[in-house]
């Protein structure tokens, strides 16, 4: 589906719960941004099962405006700034479903990797609740100030993010905002996403791999997390 943005619209992909599973609406929704590779298969069919839990699920194409390759490096810079126009195609998304009529206007926040680092920025810019996957911690923590209730999930084999977990736990009991953080021993990062093919190999080279087990689990975190804060039965 198209997005409407400030100077346009850009690409995104749209999940809408199954009656017969979820209910009549309107249901809550759950803005998901992907990770570094974009809106691969794997965002969509984690887009999928936000959806068939009970939410109408939208993952923006962050890289529309040209692809990956012409992208990637504009993205990563506006998310270490805190500000630009991935943040406004975010604010249009959530816009968008809290607009629905099969919304009910309480809208998440959940990110991967790149999209966990865009995820804790935004979770102080109108969401109702943040689930941040191994996301970078933002240089400039006054930006948690008034953020939403925040689930976030880390691997401790993530050398890259090597205390951020405990960090993050600071900085969220310090400012009162509820949360849940927790971080996987056993694993490292990437560990809820399923790529397929070249990607899945220099993935596992690096050490980033899939896990069922702390996956599964995160994903029970985040749906019991969510029906609390945004009024949706766990399923």
């Amino acid at each position: 589906m198209d997005i409407p943005v400030a100077d346009g619209t850009i690409r995104g992909y749209l999940a809408t719960p199954q009656r017969e599973v979820s209910g009549e609406p309107p249901w809550p929704g759950v803005v998901i941004v992907h990770d570094a590779v974009g809106l691969s298969q794997d965002a969509k069919n984690i887009t999928d099962r936000f959806a068939t839990a009970g939410y109408l699920a939208l993952s923006p194409d962050m890289y529309s405006r040209g692809g990956l390759v012409r992208c990637v490096k504009s993205v990563f810079k506006e998310l270490a700034a805190g500000k630009g126009r991935a943040f406004d195609d975010l604010d249009a998304a959530r816009s968008l479903l809290a607009a629905r009529s099969d919304c009910t206007g309480r809208v998440g926040i959940v990110g991967f990797c790149m999209g966990g680092g865009f995820a804790l920025v935004a979770a102080s810019r109108g969401f109702d609740a943040s689930a941040p996957y191994y996301g970078q911690l933002p240089k400039d923590l006054s930006v948690l100030d008034g953020a939403c209730p925040v689930v976030a999930s880390f691997g401790k084999k993530d050398f890259s993010l090597r205390g951020a977990a405990a960090k993050l736990e600071r900085e969220l009991s310090a400012r009162g905002v509820p949360h849940d953080v927790k971080e996987y021993p056993g694993v490292g990062h990437s560990f809820a996403n399923q790529f397929h093919g070249p990607v899945n190999v220099l993935l596992k080279i690096a050490g980033m791999s899939y896990d069922r087990e702390a996956s599964e689990d995160a994903w029970r975190r985040v749906l019991a997390f969510f029906a609390e804060h945004l009024g949706r039965e766990a399923a």
